[in-house]
């Protein structure tokens, strides 16, 4: 059976942001058997989970794997929960529809310089797919491994590490919303998502 990785990149990122490409150099490399995915994101949240369901139900007979960063991570989560896929949350936003209020306007992304609206509907459409925490007695805990660093200077740490409180949670102290040293983790997460088995 085909194995694939859907990474899914933050708020205005890309696939050409600097943890999507170590993270294709990784798989490539050490595991070249992998379809690494990394679609450009489309800029609502409607349109984001069209694309990435389309990816997903495309190939619905290949397994599956969720890598999500930041906004990406609550993607995740989300599509993890509606497909029963084992996922890796890298500093994930928890409530993004509170963070991104103060972005409603015009954007451009710095990636693609594609200038686009943040609205207030598109906080709507993501309140209406927040999931809720795993628990102790939850079976799907076990489908998370949370990364994240005390140091994010973006969103507050803390917010996931309650509320993955019950699954395989990372709390590093120090670092940035990029998650310093990223690609050090790359091995761990190979290993959680059981990658070298059949």
């Amino acid at each position: 059976m085909q194995k694939n990785i859907l990474y899914i990149h933050g708020f205005n990122s890309s696939p050409l942001s600097t943890k999507a490409e170590q993270a294709r150099k990784y798989f490539h490399q050490h595991y070249p058997d992998i379809n690494f995915v990394c679609p450009q994101l489309a800029t609502s949240p409607d349109d984001v989970l069209r694309q990435l369901e389309g990816v997903l139900d495309s190939a619905i007979a290949q397994r599956w794997y969720l890598i999500g960063s930041s906004l990406g991570g609550y993607f995740s989560h989300y599509l993890s929960c509606k497909y029963q896929l084992p996922a890796v949350l890298i500093n994930p936003a928890i409530k993004p529809y509170d963070l991104l209020e103060e972005y409603i306007g015009e954007q451009t992304n710095p990636y693609t310089k594609i200038v686009y609206q943040v609205t207030e509907q598109h906080m709507y459409a993501l309140k209406a797919i927040e999931q809720s925490a795993p628990t102790f007695n939850d079976i799907q805990k076990n489908n998370y491994l949370v990364m994240v660093q005390t140091g994010d200077e973006v969103l507050d740490y803390q917010q996931a590490a309650d509320k993955f409180q019950h699954s395989h949670l990372i709390v590093e102290q120090g670092g940035d919303h990029s998650f310093i040293d990223f690609e050090k983790k790359l091995p761990l997460i190979a290993d959680f998502l059981q990658l070298n088995l059949s």
